[in-house]
């Protein structure tokens, strides 16, 4: 037989063989039918890309761990004096779903007493968080998707090594993918380290993994803890926010400083995630140890790939579902399953105004056309869709009505949904909706909305690219 007959052969039985594995996973069907579209296009590049990205899961062995990690410092045993199921948001309309679907996911209650500052300026955010870091007496704890070698994390860095060496427990967690530079020969681990900061990497990715492990589940978190006392958490990386001239700059983010007992919630992911990577158990603080700061209720959500129950898509489509009046959503990348689609174009049907904040020009081509292959869905069904102007919208923001906001770093795509770990906040009542939903209309003022007319007028070859691209949507 000769080698052109064998290679045939062994891609028609990498294209049978292929079939029972996607199907198996009982995926949604879009995504099904992308996977195998590709290994029946090309058996050898599909079936290499399956191994590698197919599977929803950080290996067997780093699973178990992770389960382990967050089932016992969650576990209400632990802390006994931690309410469950007491704090009920009373915010003029039932949002009990909200709270349950939460705590389902999470395991970790709403609490009440809480404060929170919102901050859309990065160089402020900056400020703020070195500002706190020079108080610090006890610990200054970072998680970061992105932590950069540029000037801002330049300027985090010192603030970090100053604390430290007046006795400050100071810790540094970032993604090892997003960050490699930062842990790279040059970067700025090195003189963290040798400075008494401990520095750690989120899901280090090795070349091979035991039963070939997705090697791109990443830690997309942000999230600093002083103290225990006072966090930030919100979309914004630490490092500048032109990201090095990527299209689409520059970006605009909101984070927020919080206060009150939230911020033991947000330790504990912290916690969790530095345990996880480093085997060291850190104190947990106490919700009743912090005093009220506000009287806004708050519920922190942490979601990542462990298992379909703790996913930000469920988060995500209660939210939809609980709204009765006005939805208006901020993302940079928009790239809706099925099931989301599905559940926004209901809440328009059922006469809720649903806004869609995103960038005009996103640093990704392939998302960005992704996304827009659904405008014409959303279009017809009454969703207003708006492309912001001065650079890239990176909030992630959801306004419900007056009775609650999810804000964190999870954007409304395929990764966010199932494969990032996250970090969502649900903020309860009027007050702090309100305050969120003005900075939405803020990046709505500087937007232009998309006529569902024109939209229908666009070149063929446009819609014709939109909607190739998003054959791939369940793979981005």
């Amino acid at each position: 037989m000769s080698w052109f007959l064998c290679y045939l052969a062994i891609g028609w039985c990498i294209r049978l063989g292929m079939i029972p594995v996607v199907l198996r996973r009982q995926l949604a069907p879009g995504a099904s039918l992308a996977w195998l579209g590709i290994v029946f296009l090309h058996p050898y590049i599909g079936a290499i890309l399956y191994l590698f990205l197919g599977e929803s899961r950080l290996g067997p062995r780093r699973a178990e761990r992770h389960a382990s990690v967050t089932n016992r410092l969650r576990d209400p045993a632990r802390h006994p004096e931690r309410p469950r199921h007491e704090t009920q948001p009373d915010v003029g309309q039932s949002v009990e779903p909200m709270t349950l679907q939460a705590e389902k996911i999470a395991d970790l209650p709403v609490l009440a007493g809480n404060d929170v500052t919102f901050i859309t300026d990065a160089g402020k955010f900056v400020d703020a968080l070195i500002e706190r870091i020079d108080a610090a007496k006890v610990s200054a704890h970072l998680l970061y998707y992105i932590f950069a070698n540029d000037q801002p994390a330049t300027r985090v860095c010192e603030a970090l090594v100053a604390a430290a060496k007046r006795g400050v427990q100071c810790r540094l967690l970032a993604d090892a993918v997003a960050s490699r530079p930062f842990f790279g020969r040059g970067g700025l681990a090195r003189g963290l380290r040798s400075s008494g900061v401990q520095v750690a990497s989120a899901l280090p990715v090795a070349l091979v993994r035991r039963r070939f492990a997705r090697m791109d589940l990443r830690n997309h978190r942000k999230l600093a803890v002083i103290d225990d006392k006072l966090a930030f958490c919100g979309s914004h990386n630490l490092c500048d926010p032109r990201y090095g001239g990527r299209r689409g700059n520059p970006w605009y983010d909101v984070t927020g400083r919080f206060a009150g007992p939230i911020v033991s919630e947000l330790a504990t992911v912290f916690a969790e995630d530095w345990f996880f990577e480093t085997g060291e158990e850190l104190e947990l603080p106490s919700p009743q140890r912090l005093e009220p700061s506000g009287d806004i209720p708050m519920q922190a959500v942490p979601t990542g790939p462990l298992g379909p129950g703790h996913t930000y898509r469920r988060l995500l489509l209660a939210a939809i579902q609980c709204s009765r009046k006005e939805l208006m959503l901020t993302t940079p990348y928009f790239i809706p399953d099925e099931t989301t689609m599905l559940s926004l174009m209901m809440a328009a049907d059922r006469g809720v105004k649903v806004t869609l904040i995103v960038p005009r020009v996103g640093d990704q081509i392939a998302t960005a056309l992704a996304g827009r292959a659904h405008f014409h869905e959303l279009l017809d069904a009454g969703v207003s869709i708006n492309l912001y102007k001065p650079g890239l919208l990176h909030a992630k923001t959801t306004t419900v009505d007056d009775a609650f906001a999810l804000f964190g770093s999870a954007n409304l795509d395929v990764r966010s949904f199932n494969l990032n770990f996250e970090l969502s906040l649900l903020l309860y009542g009027s007050p702090v909706t309100n305050r969120l939903r003005e900075i939405q209309k803020g990046f709505l003022r500087d937007s232009d909305p998309v006529e569902p007319a024109v939209w229908a007028k666009r070149p063929k070859w446009t819609q014709y690219a939109d909607s190739a691209v998003s054959l791939l949507s369940p793979l981005l």
